[in-house]
This record gives C-alpha cells, structure tokens and sequence, in this order.
C-alpha cells in the first residue's frame, strides 16, 4: 500500500447494518468495496483490499472478505487482470451483459445497464450460446462501424438443456436447435442416445458447454418423435425457449407445508378490508386471481381501493420457492395450460384472491380527482374476502343491462360496479390528457373441443370491463413508484424508454410517402404519437401507419433506474399488481413492506447492483414468455389448417421482408408466408423504409396492409411454418379483386448494379 492511501473505514460502509443482520462479522459491503476501487483508480489484490479496509490482522475477516471477492467475480461486478488484480466491471472498458446470437454465428451483447449491444464477431461467440451472461472488453469500431468486443469471462451458461432435432450422419449423431438463435448444434455421444432415432424431436441435457475447439456435448433425456403429437405442442415449446417445467423436489418439500387456509396468527396486525365489497374481474378461464378492486365517490372524484395477494407473506428470501419463481421470472400462458412461477397451492389457492374466503393482501387506497389524476395514496398489509369473482363479460353485461337475470342475481353489487366505472371514467380522462398512446392490438385465441381438436381461432373482444381493470392496475402501479421513490429505497421499475433516434428517423422516413409528420422533433412525446394516431383514424392506411409507428417503439423492460414509462407518459412506474405471476411486483412488495416496518433503508437486502441483474433476468424471462406462447400458438394453428390445405382465403399482408409477404387471413387470425419466388415473374425490391416488395419490370407493388386472395399451399406442424399461393391482389373493400392499372415496361437497368433503393430478388 502506497503511502498517500489510507485505511478505509468500515465504520464509513453505508450499509454496515445490513452486513450485521447477514453475517455475525461482517466485511464491507459490495457497494463500499467498489466505491473504494473507484476511489483508488486502480486495479487492487486481495491482500491489498484487506490492508485498505483493515482486516489484514483478523483471519476470519479476511476469509469473509475472498469469498465476497469471489463472488462478486462470479456476479461479473469485478475482474481480475493478469496480476490478479481487482477491477470494476460496467465502466467505459469492460462491459457485463447478456449475449443475443446473430444467424451468421456473430452475437450482440445487451449491457445490464441502459446502454446500446456491443458487437461481438463470430470467434468470440465459440465458446458461447444465446442467452448467456459475460464480461466483455471494448476494443474499438469494426470496419462497418459496430462498436466491437471480445470475450473476457463468461458469469453464466443459460442453456441446461436444449430442444431440437436428432440427426445420425456417418455414425455421429447431433441434435439441431429448434431455438434458431442457437447456432451451434449438440454433439451426442453413442451411450447418450437415448432410443432416439433419426429426425425425431428430442429434449437434450448439456453434458459440456461449447469451448473454442469443440461444440457442446449432451445426452438426450426425452423423445418425442418424429412430429409433434397433440398435446406435446406447450412441452416442445417451453423446452426450446428453456422454460423450466418441474419443480425441484425441495420447492415441493416446503409447498407441502401450505394449507388453503391463512393462518390465524398470520391476520394479526393487519388492516382489516374484509367488510369492503372488494371483487375480483378476470377473465372466464382465469385461475390465479391476483386482484381485487373497489370504489367510492368522495369529494372531489373518487376513492378507489386496488387489494394484491400478499405473496410476500408465505414466499421468504433465501427459501427453494423465493430461488424457483426467481429463476422462472413469471408464470407462463399457454393455451390449455399455464407454467406457473408458483405451485399451485399457492397461485391457485392460499394467495389466489378466490371469493368468500379470508386471504392476506397489500393494498393501496388512492383518491383520484374528476380528471383522473392521482391525488394521494397510501399502502397497507391488510386483510380481504372478495364479495364476488366476475369476469369482465359478467360485469360489461350487468353494466349495459345487456343480462338482466346477471343483474338481478348481483343486485348487491350494482351499485359498488356502477362506481368503479365513475373512476374509470375518470381515470380516462387523465389518460387522454397526459397523451398516453393506446395501441389496439388483436390478440387471438384459441377454441378446443371436448376432445382437444382444434374448433377455431377467435380474436379477445375488449370491452370496457377489461379497460376499467387495466386503469386500476395502472394507477396502483403509479402510487407503487411514487411511494418508492419518496422513501428512497431500491427496487424494480418497469421502464419504457423514449424511441431511439435511428428508430424515429426510419419512421419519419416512411410517413414523408405518406404526406405525415410526427411532430416534437427529435424529442417526440407521447402526445405527439397520440396526435398523429388521432389524424390518421379514418384514413384507409390506418393500421399500416399504426403498424410502423409501434415498429418504432423500444421494448419496455425491469430496471432499478427510473427512467419512466413513455407509452403510458408517465415519469415513475413499477410493477406492484401481479406477484402470483411476475417475480418483479413480488420485490416490489418486499420493499413496500420494508418501508411499512419502518426499518432502515440501509438494512434493505437488494442491493442496487443486484437489482441490475435481477430485473435484465427478468425481462429476459419476460421475452422468452413470449416467444414460446407465439410458437406454442403457430403449432395449434398449423394444426388447425392441416385440412385446408388447396383451399382460399382473403387476408391482409401483415409483414414485407426481403424474402417475401406474410399474410394474415380473414376471420381465422392465422399467418402464413408468400415466399418471393411465389410472387410474379419479375425482379422484386424490397423497400424496408416503405415495407413494400415493388417489381422491377411490371412495376407491381405488394405494401403492409394491402388486402390479397390467396391459396394455402403447405403446412409444416413440426416447423410451425403455412405457405401460400397468391391468387388475386390487391382486393377492394369488399374482398373482390380490383383492376390492375397498366404499367409500362421499365427501361432496361444499365450495367453496375441493380437499381438504387433495395435488394434485388428474382424468381427462380
């Protein structure tokens, strides 16, 4: 140790209680050992770091202090240079984050922090697979400008296993991902085949991740054959995206101890709401009742009382469930099925808001003035007994007197359904007049018989009922972040950032061909957006515009730094109404809790730098949700289309590519791709700016939304892939074909090339 640096004094550790409620001696704290590194600007040893912080005479400390060193390592917050010395990740040389695969075998690593992905090429992916945590190094611009990178530790191998195809060439069997983020296929031994046989679908365990010399290695722990049996469509799919499906013994083990009665000791202290008509509004299939809502008129505008299951009250830290529901992020949605983050003894039972019956709850009270804007709020661990469980069909009709029997059989709670539509009336208003942007999307789903045969697919019709929950939702959710932010205590918010600028100059791009302007220059706000989704109402291209203004959006995520919610316009959100099934609302609650026992904020056990890891873990899981329930879905549909194959259809072309058109077909909400070799005769270029394939010689545009006739070709179940045949374009309103305008033949393209704006493609 030098002699300008001087000792540090634990005593100085901001969080030094928190360390003495964890450990009987504690070491400093991770957050004080990087202040210090940064403050000595220099990488430091181990034997050096005890000097500075004066353990260097207790053994016991200084053990204490190598296996914190060493986990932080393992947590990729340090690293270690050559020398062995301590240096902090996450500054303008080393990068910590989760690697996203290119197809060409390259990847982009996505920072845990706010930042853009850094680049990193084929050779350093090698040793890596999609989804995994590393440590990179920045090491300059490549010749295509990308801000590049190489490998420097990797914190996490995030495939277990794998899902894929088993294949048997010259005696070396391999299975290829389904997952096509997956660029490298899994080497299986002869010993680890596991009856499978050549092209069956198999679930793979990795027995070895990839090195720079060799790919992985696995054995083959579940075959499901040649093609996917009814039923196996959710299995397939949460084993290719990864999602954990059984639960490990010890999580049974400490479920088996739930009851689905809450304990009477556990009802001490708690504010008692169980006289208060609160009642729950799902939907018909729904399960795990998360919610419970109330309101009254008070001077002013309205009182509206948001109950959530306490969760946190049977789940603690540190136990196999807090571990399980953490590693699964959220519970996962399905058709038919649900993979839950907790069993369900707790999601269906003990935490479930079921009706008539005592649960525990967090609750938050909010007045809300006539404008919809929140006044005040308050939060309590209270105590409920849902007066009815509803779903929003239910309630729509009792509201419309569209049932009069369902009004006269809850005669009791017309008049609480009567105010909760007053503050939703409200809560409205406000909407509308912050700008918030409302984007109607039409999500499908679909009907099964009694024998699991597919009987149709169906768009979710959205009521007012389900508007009236999802503002309720959003108000709780904005006193959650309020109140987290008073009181300064760390925790997860769910972040929407403003669109990125490469994105808003694309979309400015595209509304110049359309005569639009999105107004707010390079800073846009929600109004804005909201503005000019309101010019475009009854235009014809209303859903194209709609469509490419959404593209221009940037994905909402969990994150410790509040930076706002820009679709909702609000500055401060976090996720507080759904902990049955999102691990976030669960850490939410647990700092609200915290905060209600009047304990140091200081003695808070997340610390800021977890919570960076946590809530990117989450929004990862958040993703892979989605991706499965999309390729879950696709099966069921091609499922569905096997016998209408040869038959027509009129659709709408809802995605243009360099490859060819997806189209969406009327009444049945089912995609399916024209492949560009299945389009006219003619060179075709795609114009990513305009989405639209425009042919050469004919002249002949296909755009995003054009209406078309087409034929089903093929269905793959296995590849979740429908192909058709175009047969008329464009159609009329009335789904007949128009007239084709004449076109003049284009002047032949002299020689350099092919003609300026897009990619050439011919038909083969």
């Amino acid at each position: 140790m030098s002699k300008e640096q001087k000792t540090a004094d634990p005593g100085n550790d901001p969080f030094l209680e928190r360390e003495r409620d964890k450990y009987g001696s504690p070491v400093p704290s991770r957050e004080y050992i990087l202040d210090q590194l940064e403050a000595q600007a220099k990488p430091m040893g181990r034997k050096e770091l005890a000097v500075l912080f004066g353990l260097d005479e207790d053994e016991e400390a200084v053990e204490g202090l190598r296996r914190r060193l060493k986990a932080m390592e393992r947590d990729g917050q340090l690293v270690r240079n050559r020398r062995n010395g301590y240096m902090i990740v996450d500054n303008e040389e080393l990068i910590r984050g989760r690697v996203r695969a290119a197809p060409d075998g390259a990847g982009y690593v996505h920072p845990d922090r706010a930042g853009d992905p850094v680049y990193l090429p084929p050779k350093e992916m090698r040793r890596l697979l999609n989804g995994d945590r590393v440590v990179v190094r920045l090491t300059g611009e490549d010749e295509q400008g990308r801000t590049s990178s190489e490998l420097v530790e990797i914190i996490e191998h995030a495939n277990k296993t794998i899902a894929g195809r088993f294949f048997e060439e010259s005696g070396i069997g391999f299975v290829v991902p389904n997952n096509k983020r997956l660029h490298q296929d899994v080497i299986i031994p002869v010993g680890d085949r596991g009856g499978a046989r050549h092209g069956e679908l198999v679930t793979a365990e990795l027995l070895s991740q990839p090195s720079e010399r060799r790919q992985p290695i696995g054995r083959i722990i579940e075959v499901f054959g040649t093609q996917i049996a009814m039923g196996d469509e959710v299995a397939v799919a949460a084993r290719t995206h990864g999602i954990p499906v059984e639960w490990p013994e010890e999580v049974l083990s400490e479920s088996a101890h739930f009851s689905d009665v809450v304990p009477e000791e556990a009802k001490q202290g708690r504010r008692d709401y169980r006289k208060v008509p609160l009642i729950t509004i799902d939907g018909a299939d729904a399960r795990d009742f998360d919610d419970a809502v109330y309101a009254e008129p008070v001077e002013g505008g309205w009182k509206v009382i948001v109950a959530i299951a306490d969760v946190a009250a049977y789940v603690q830290p540190d136990t196999a469930l807090d571990t399980e529901a953490a590693e699964r992020g959220n519970s996962v949605y399905f058709p038919q099925n649900v993979v839950p983050m907790l069993p369900e003894i707790l999601s269906n039972g003990l935490c479930s808001l079921n009706p008539h019956v005592d649960r525990l709850c967090m609750v938050t009270e909010m007045v809300i003035d006539h404008a919809g804007e929140l006044k005040r709020s308050r939060f309590f661990e209270g105590m409920m007994r849902s007066a009815a469980r509803l779903t929003y069909e239910q309630v729509d009709a009792i509201q419309t007197g569209a049932d009069p029997a369902l009004r006269e059989k809850h005669q009791d709670l017309l008049t609480q359904i009567e105010h909760l539509y007053g503050a939703y009336e409200a809560m409205r208003l406000g909407r509308e007049a912050r700008g918030a942007i409302d984007f109607e999307s039409t999500d499908s789903v679909v009907e099964f018989g009694d024998d699991g045969q597919i009987l149709g697919v169906h768009p979710i019709q959205r009521n007012d009922a389900h508007k009236l929950i999802e503002e309720c939702m959003i108000k709780a959710n904005v006193a959650t972040a309020r109140f987290l932010r008073r009181h300064k205590i760390p925790a997860l918010y769910r972040v929407h950032e403003k669109p990125a600028p490469e994105r808003l100059t694309k979309l400015r791009t595209f509304l110049e061909q359309t005569g639009l302007r999105l107004e707010g220059g390079d800073e846009p706000t929600p109004k804005d957006y909201s503005a000019l989704m309101k010019e475009v109402a009854g235009r014809p291209d209303r859903h194209l515009i709609e469509t490419i203004m959404l593209r221009s959006m940037m994905a909402a995520e969990y994150r410790p730094d509040n930076a706002g919610h820009f679709g909702l316009a609000l500055d401060a959100y976090a996720h507080f109404t759904s902990p049955i099934r999102r691990y976030p609302d669960l850490v939410v609650h647990r700092a609200i809790k915290h905060v209600l026992a009047k304990a140091p904020i200081e003695s808070f056990r997340y610390t800021e730098d977890y919570l960076v890891t946590l809530g990117e873990h989450c929004s990862m899981t958040d993703r892979r949700a989605e991706e499965a329930t999309r390729e879950a879905m696709m099966t069921l549909k091609c499922r569905f289309m096997l016998d209408r194959v040869g038959q027509e259809f009129n659709g709408v072309i809802s995605g243009v590519t360099g490859f060819g058109l997806f189209v969406e077909l009327d009444e049945l909400y089912v995609d399916g791709l024209i492949h560009i070799t299945n389009l006219e005769q003619d060179f075709f270029h795609f114009d990513a700016i305009g989405h639209r394939l425009t042919g050469e010689r004919t002249g002949k545009e296909y755009r995003l939304t054009d209406r078309i006739r087409v034929r089903v070709a093929q269905v793959n179940v296995d590849d979740g892939k429908i192909d058709f045949d175009p047969i008329a374009h464009p159609l009329g309103p009335d789904g007949t074909p128009m007239p084709q305008p004449k076109t003049q033949p284009k002047a032949k393209q002299q020689r350099g090339g092919p003609p300026r704006g897009g990619r050439k493609r011919r038909r083969r």
